[in-house]
């Protein structure tokens, strides 16, 4: 039963320096940064919507709807199309490092911290690395282009 929840994957990706993580499961694709309309009125953390494939795409900006650091558009700027309730919905992130595996193990949850920060489930712990591990739940509002 253990190897069948080992090594799971998810896509590791940076914030204002810091290494954050969604399943994979959850991604729909990794675009590079493209042309975004901007939506008048929305959300600070809401960049508009692109045109992807014939599909309009709301997309929002990661570091804004976290209250982190705004980064520059760099040529690494990538966007992470994910399925939300239905939805797919475009991230902004500062760069796409890897997809990485994990086994549930290990995952912390140091209470004092995470009862503070809705965003995010928990932490990975990889050699000397530290993901943060994202709750698209709670990340992403309730978007809807209809």
């Amino acid at each position: 039963m253990a190897s069948t929840v080992a090594n799971e994957q998810l896509v590791i990706f940076d914030l204002s320096g810091q290494k954050y993580a969604i399943p994979v499961l959850n991604t729909q694709e990794i675009i590079k940064m493209i042309d975004i309309t901007p939506i008048p009125r929305a959300d600070s953390y809401i960049e508009g919507v692109i045109n992807l494939r014939g599909r309009i795409v709301p997309i929002i900006n990661l570091n804004k709807r976290l209250d982190l650091a705004r980064s520059e558009t760099t040529r690494d700027t990538r966007i992470i199309v994910v399925e939300h309730k239905e939805t797919s919905v475009g991230m902004i992130v500062d760069r796409v490092q890897e997809v990485g595996r994990y086994n549930p193990d290990e995952i912390e949850r140091p209470e004092s911290v995470m009862k503070e920060n809705e965003f995010v489930s928990g932490v990975v712990k990889k050699e000397n690395a530290l993901w943060l591990l994202l709750q698209l739940d709670k990340v992403l509002p309730n978007i809807s282009v209809s």
